[in-house]
């Protein structure tokens, strides 16, 4: 069967930025582009040229392969969600790599796509990631002139309900222009080891100490405790405040508390093997203020912006 007539795509339609060092894969993935999609592309032989080339082209997505010389698709990820985190990329992944595609994912890539696969899930993966990239864009363009934003949760003793508001924290310090991605992530675990604090160790009363000999009974005493009062009535209440100087986070639970002043340094040695040192440790690694109320139920934590975010 002969190859279909060659597509011109518009001058104004969405650019690819194509990450491959082979060639023949290269022209392979230019032809589904141009005419399935309408895209344009634009080539890059390795992680390198392609870091610049996205200062150069500004393409509305970048497409890798996993396996290049010089830099790779995993390291490239991580390079483009830290320079140009508006960028969403897309993985092309070959049998045995699905081990790499995961932490990739986890490093920020939007989407993959098997090789094996690609003339039949190319256009559906990439058309799917420019619509929601275009919408996070627009809402973006709109919220960072926001000056002040405050809101107010109240949470179950479900720890489930945690990841999800930690993610819209994290969204809010990133569009507040208060830290990048990196810094948004790292102050999100502060967020969620002190909300998991609030549920397991305000509201429900759980001992860290169960924790030293593994999670199993931690866990099952929780789940307990989740439906008897008076633990099932509590409840975590969440209050945030970012300006663009700062963000102020305060979190209370409806437990007794503790003695604040024998709250341990958590930068000791003999602490930090301890199972239950992790979430304060990391509480004050990443949060530039973290401070108790006398009884101990309430913790504020404070993230100023960063250097590199008001220097912009």
């Amino acid at each position: 069967m002969a190859d279909p007539p060659a597509a011109h795509p518009a001058p104004d339609s969405p650019l690819i930025l194509v990450a491959d060092d082979s060639l023949l894969e290269q022209r392979y993935v230019a032809r589904i582009l141009e005419q399935q999609g309408g895209w344009r592309a634009v080539f890059a032989r390795n992680g390198e040229e392609a870091l610049a080339l996205l200062a150069k082209t500004q393409p509305a997505l970048l497409l890798t392969d996993m396996n290049m010389p010089r830099m790779d698709g995993l390291t490239l990820v991580e390079k483009v969600r830290e320079k140009h985190p508006h960028v969403p990329v897309v993985l092309m992944t070959g049998s045995g790599s699905e081990r790499v595609a995961v932490a990739a994912l986890k490093a920020g890539a939007a989407d993959y796509v098997a090789k094996q696969a690609l003339s039949h899930d190319l256009v559906s993966v990439l058309d799917r990631v420019l619509s929601a990239g275009q919408a996070a864009l627009r809402r973006y363009q709109v919220l960072r002139g926001m000056t002040r934003r405050s809101s107010q949760y109240v949470l179950e003793n479900d720890p489930a309900l945690v990841p999800p508001l930690v993610a819209q924290f994290r969204e809010d310090l990133i569009e507040m222009g208060l830290c990048d991605v990196t810094g948004a992530t790292r102050a999100g675990i502060a967020l969620e080891e002190a909300l998991l604090n609030a549920v397991y160790h305000g509201n429900l009363e759980v001992s860290s100490e169960l924790r030293e000999g593994g999670d199993s009974a931690f866990h099952k005493l929780a789940a307990e405790r989740r439906s008897r009062a008076p633990y099932a009535e509590r409840r975590v209440r969440v209050a945030a405040r970012l300006t663009s100087a700062q963000a102020t986070f305060v979190v209370l639970d409806q437990g007794p508390g503790f003695d604040v002043s024998k709250l341990p340094d958590p930068t000791e040695d003999t602490f930090i093997e301890r199972a239950s040192g992790r979430g304060i440790l990391l509480m004050r690694a990443f949060m530039d203020e973290v401070r108790y109320n006398a009884t101990g139920n309430r913790v504020t934590m404070v993230k100023r912006r960063d250097r590199s975010s008001a220097d912009e």
